[in-house]
């Protein structure tokens, strides 16, 4: 057994609720049983000493340590004044993952928020004025599951689990947030064929970045994901998916959302280009109270040089304009998407076409640099007002250290427009981040 101390980079929308719910607790609780069961199956079974010897060995301590400072100002929309938020946040992770026992491990890990100032702004939970910054206090578990290998090429997980599928772009972890987005489900992958991964996973419920501590921070689902990819070697992956997001509390949000992705890189001469093609096709699912039908893409091609990246990307999500609904991704990594701003974590009622430049750089002494121009406009025609959303230029500086260790500063500035469309006018905000990570 060794101890392994790391610091990580790691999104969601805020809501404000009520304290969770007896169920939850219970549901949690089951969880854990279930991980110590299969923890004393491991070591006390009767078993050769040289196989205990071996489980024991090959499980692992892991203690993750990640400190954050956020600073947030936003102007009004009604006039110059501006409001003005800051955090300093540390996440401890503890994760203990056991040996295997014909096939049989467990993963056990647990999360606690710490603020190391005042919270004197909203935190997603406090009802506090000011500009947002979720990463509210607590400690809960992240992840506690079981897990099965003994069949070749196949995993079976059953509890709470991390799910990240693709991009993320409509399957996340929500990273960016120090409370992680994760999912209690029973899930399996194979890659038995040469080439070919396929993902299934019945999703019965999303602990959300705002907590256990609100009911909002549990999302009841009967929800299904299945993914299944491709690989054209030297060329890229071909995905389809079918995601069948059930929400039982955010009717509103419950679809059903069908594409095919394809997404590879190749050389060409001396240059290495990157590309993504992607298409979906969504409508409503369950008791979502409103029909409505419409479609998401993404074009996007990148070329390397000397450890410099110049990329341009278009990416849209649609409307269906009877219905006034856009294209909803409720559990995506958002912040990864639209600028870093978080101004988009809502479709607008008429879409949204992001249209972004992207530049990298690697730089000496363990440095690189990312810089991106994004501009912002309603996917379908207004009614009235503009339909320009206003634009966003994001930028990060990261520096790595021979021993694991990271220190990165990062900053976004949103220029909205104020005359866009109804009920789209975003105010102006600006945020930076300063954040180290070690790893020993």
């Amino acid at each position: 057994m060794f101890l392994t101390v790391n610091f990580e980079c790691i999104y969601g929308v805020p809501l404000m609720a009520n304290r969770a719910t007896t169920a939850k607790t219970l549901a949690t609780g089951s969880m854990l049983s279930a991980v110590a069961a299969g923890a004393a199956l491991m070591s006390g079974s009767v078993l050769a000493e040289e196989s205990l010897e071996g489980a024991l060995k090959a499980s692992t301590a892991k203690l993750n340590l990640r400190p954050r400072y956020e600073n947030v100002t936003q102007e009004s929309l009604s006039s110059d004044d501006t409001t003005h938020s800051d955090a300093l946040t540390l996440k401890t992770r503890l994760t203990f993952t056991t040996g295997s026992y014909h096939g049989v491990s467990a993963l056990l890990e647990f999360d606690d928020v710490t603020s190391l100032k005042d919270v004197d702004y909203f935190d997603g939970t406090n009802g506090k004025d000011g500009p947002a910054i979720v990463d509210p206090e607590g400690t809960e578990v992240n992840q506690a599951y079981l897990a099965y290998t003994g069949l070749e090429h196949t995993e079976f997980k059953w509890g709470r689990q991390r799910i990240l599928l693709d991009n993320q772009r409509f399957v996340g972890g929500v990273g960016w947030r120090q409370n992680e987005q994760t999912y209690d489900a029973f899930s399996v992958s194979n890659s038995s064929i040469s080439g070919l991964t396929a993902f299934y996973a019945n999703v019965s419920n999303v602990n959300r970045i705002v907590g256990e501590a609100v009911d909002a921070g549990d999302h009841t689902h009967e929800t299904n994901l299945l993914n299944v990819g491709y690989e054209i070697q030297d060329f890229g992956t071909l995905t389809a998916y079918y995601y069948d997001i059930d929400n039982q509390d955010a009717l509103a949000v419950a679809n059903e959302t069908m594409g095919l992705r394809f997404a590879g890189s190749t050389a060409v001469n001396d240059i290495t280009l990157a590309y993504e093609l992607e298409w979906a096709d969504q409508e409503e699912t369950g008791d979502n109270p409103v029909e409505y039908s419409t479609d998401y893409t993404l074009v996007s091609i990148a070329g390397t040089l000397s450890g410099f990246t110049l990329g341009i990307a278009q990416e849209t999500l649609g409307a269906d304009d009877d219905a006034g609904v856009g294209f909803t991704t409720s559990l995506a990594t958002l912040h990864k998407f639209q600028g870093w701003a978080d101004r988009f974590l809502g479709t607008p009622s008429t879409g949204i076409k992001d249209l972004y430049v992207t530049f990298k750089a690697g730089l000496p002494m363990g440095l690189s640099f990312i810089a991106m121009y994004h501009d912002f406009e309603s996917a379908e025609d207004v009614a009235s007002g503009s339909d320009d959303f206003g634009s966003e230029i994001d930028m990060a500086l990261t520096k790595k250290f021979d021993n694991g260790a990271t220190l990165q500063l990062k900053y976004a500035d949103f220029s909205g427009e104020e005359d866009a469309a109804h009920g789209t006018a975003t105010s102006d905000v600006s945020k930076v981040w300063v954040m180290a990570t070690y790893a020993i």
